[in-house]
């Protein structure tokens, strides 16, 4: 059975709406994971995306900020929010999903960006992304329970030298000090998790998932970060069919600066 997950940074829902809807239109992935909506729960533009098809949608969402939000063209159920780190910041979702023999538990994230100093002592936002890094140790691939599992979305940290433009001119930067790095590859490794994106993609091969707005020509400087991450329960490795990064989202009419990436399967 053909079975898609796709994971977008939107960076406002309401307002990249057009451009989700185009997405689904043409790409029409099982699940879509949003994060960075940006839009409380109430606002949340639902009638648009079960007109589109996805019936199933679940969100945790707050005024301005943050935000994480679930479409399926399938039931979702046993739907959970876990807080992390003592702030209520509408920063992960996880629902259950059954796709042919397998029951997914798909877990959408989105790891604090930890602001500009990578000084725990002196940046409270660094701190904040690295508690948060400890506290998403709860968080395994294997529950026991039978599941396959997924952990996708903006995790903010881009681990490998090949997962951005320069390793040395990015090691004192927010999203690749080794600090960030060395820790996200502890936390996948100890949680059993694989990371489908380099299973499918070569590890000496470059892959970018975000460039900044601050470039003028993003795509010639080609500045990019792979930010956003498509993990796996070990057992969904040998049903991963392909994974997509859909570079030319960076280039539409008013973009986020993050473009999706759909993880596809061929479930039992």
């Amino acid at each position: 059975m053909p079975f898609s997950v796709a994971t977008w940074n939107i960076n406002s829902v309401r307002l990249r709406l057009p451009l989700v809807l185009q997405f689904l239109a043409d790409h029409q992935p099982d699940v879509l994971c949003l994060q960075e909506t940006k839009c409380p729960d109430e606002f949340f533009p639902r009638d648009a995306f079960r007109e589109a098809g996805y019936e199933h949608v679940e969100v945790s969402g707050q005024k301005g900020y943050h935000g994480v939000a679930t479409l399926s063209r399938r039931p979702l159920r046993d739907t959970a929010r876990v807080g992390f780190c003592n702030i209520a910041d509408c920063r992960h979702l996880s629902t259950v999903v059954t796709a042919g023999s397998k029951r997914l538990r798909i877990h959408n994230f989105y790891v604090p960006a930890g602001g500009d100093e990578p000084d725990p002592e002196i940046n409270p936002k660094f701190a904040h992304k690295l508690g948060f890094l400890d506290e998403m140790k709860a968080m395994n691939g294997d529950y026991g329970d039978g599941h396959a599992s997924l952990l996708v979305g903006d995790l903010n940290i881009a681990p490998l030298e090949t997962d951005v433009w320069s390793h040395k001119q990015l090691l004192k930067v927010v999203s690749h000090t080794p600090i960030e790095t060395e820790g996200l590859e502890a936390l996948r490794k100890n949680g059993g998790w694989s990371d489908l994106m380099r299973h499918h993609i070569p590890r000496h091969e470059k892959i970018y998932t975000w460039w900044s707005y601050r470039a003028a020509d993003w795509a010639a400087a080609d500045r990019g970060r792979r930010l956003d991450h498509i993990w796996g329960s070990p057992d969904l490795e040998n049903d991963l069919t392909d994974i997509t990064v859909l570079r030319e989202a960076r280039g539409w009419d008013r973009p986020s600066d993050h473009v999706p990436v759909i993880a596809r399967f061929d479930l039992d």
